[in-house]
């Protein structure tokens, strides 16, 4: 068991190594899409990797059907395991629409010896995400 404080320390010493390892500037939230953000998410239990819509609900459905239109692509040519959850209820109660994928094998931020693994699932699959929002945004955008 760790204390808040090493824990912490492992999580700020994970996403360091993270970003010396595989460095380059992801968007996260620069999407330039209102309320559409890139997620990279590791705790005690899982890793995975998210596009997270959280704008107002008209919004979020306007952009959620453009995103479903273009489901077939984003698994055939992208990320085939993706998943898509119109309605995504983050720890917090917040309900948002998301389209993520999930390291499908135990890892956790608090064991070192799963690190390189989680970094080249984040590297290669954001890396493939991110290729499909760069080509589609337009779509998306709209």
């Amino acid at each position: 068991m760790f204390s808040k404080e090493e824990s912490r320390i492992l999580r700020q010493e994970f996403w360091t190594s993270f970003g010396k390892s595989f460095p380059r500037k992801w968007l996260l939230y620069n999407t330039k899409i209102k309320g559409l953000s890139f997620k990279f998410y590791f705790d005690t239990k899982s890793a995975l990797i998210a596009l997270d819509l959280e704008d107002d609900l008209e919004n979020r459905i306007n952009c959620w059907e453009k995103l479903v239109a273009l489901k077939g692509i984003l698994k055939d040519e992208y990320l085939p395991d993706a998943i898509y959850e119109e309605e995504y209820y983050l720890d917090n109660g917040k309900e948002i629409s998301r389209i993520y994928l999930p390291l499908e094998q135990k890892v956790s931020i608090h064991n070192k010896n799963t690190w390189r693994d989680v970094m080249e699932f984040f590297n290669v699959n954001m890396t493939l995400f991110e290729t499909f929002f760069e080509e589609y945004k337009d779509i998306i955008k709209v």
